[in-house]
């Protein structure tokens, strides 16, 4: 899943999905400081993958974070709040939330763009929230703070083309898992990394959340970072619903398109 500790389990080549537990996160909702800017200059080194079809719609409601115990200073005001889409659940896929963890947090809204910051200690467990395949891993964290800001604001990160054809995102970990890279196929609630603070984490642990369509899969990190508010899902995946979602995705290409830079 701009889906930057321990490592998680090892993995020899292209692997099969082993179930995880799904993951959380600790405190903060004042740290909007992962949001990524604009100007866009040279990508991670990423890899490709295929992309495939669509499922359906979906939708919860946004949980309060609690008091936070960290904080970081938001670069910006959150943009336009999200909307609520109407509950609708997917009979053919699984969703897990991201984070592992009995302490986590996460807040309606992101500075800049449409994501979710969600706050848990650094080590915490990093789940496939979906099956599907690994799009992009970044495992070196090339942000700095005096270099270009976007394409490398995320740090350590693994964005996953899930089988109901929408791209999640996540970014800031300490460690991405043993095994996993582009191509290789996981299973929901899979381990994929750990909570961390690398890339323009601002020093908390927190993993940056974002939902898009795959639109290039690799390098369009101003589409991959988020569009779609995912505080919804969230809240629909935390209480084991299957909540897709595709349908607001594919609502959001079709208003759209692929914007081809920031």
């Amino acid at each position: 899943m701009s889906w930057g500790g321990s490592a998680g389990p090892g993995r020899a080549g292209r692997r099969r999905g082993y179930p995880v537990a799904v993951l959380l996160v600790t405190v903060t909702a004042l740290a909007a400081g992962c949001a990524d800017t604009r100007q866009p200059t040279g990508a991670p080194a990423f890899e490709p993958m295929e992309t495939p079809a669509t499922s359906a719609a979906a939708d919860g409601t946004p949980t309060a974070a609690p008091t936070p115990t960290a904080s970081a200073t938001p670069s910006r005001s959150p943009s336009k709040k999200p909307t609520t889409p109407p509950p609708t659940t997917s009979g053919s896929h699984r969703y897990v939330f991201p984070v592992q963890t009995g302490n986590v947090a996460y807040h309606p809204t992101h500075s800049a763009y449409p994501a979710t910051d969600i706050f848990a200690n650094c080590g915490s467990p990093v789940v496939a929230v979906t099956n599907g395949r690994i799009l992009e891993v970044s495992r070196v964290d090339r942000y700095s703070k005096t270099g270009p800001q976007g394409p490398n604001n995320g740090g350590k990160a693994v964005s996953l083309l899930g089988d109901d054809g929408v791209r999640y995102y996540g970014s800031h970990l300490t460690t991405v898992s043993g095994g996993i890279e582009a191509g290789v196929r996981v299973r929901a609630g899979e381990q994929v990394g750990t909570v961390g603070r690398t890339g323009n984490a601002n020093n908390v642990c927190h993993l940056h959340f974002g939902i898009s369509p795959p639109c290039q899969k690799t390098a369009d990190w101003w589409i991959r970072r988020g569009v779609v508010w995912p505080a919804s899902f969230l809240d629909a995946w935390r209480k084991k619903r299957n909540t897709s979602p595709a349908a607001k995705v594919r609502d959001w290409r079709a208003d759209n398109g692929c914007p081809k830079a920031p």
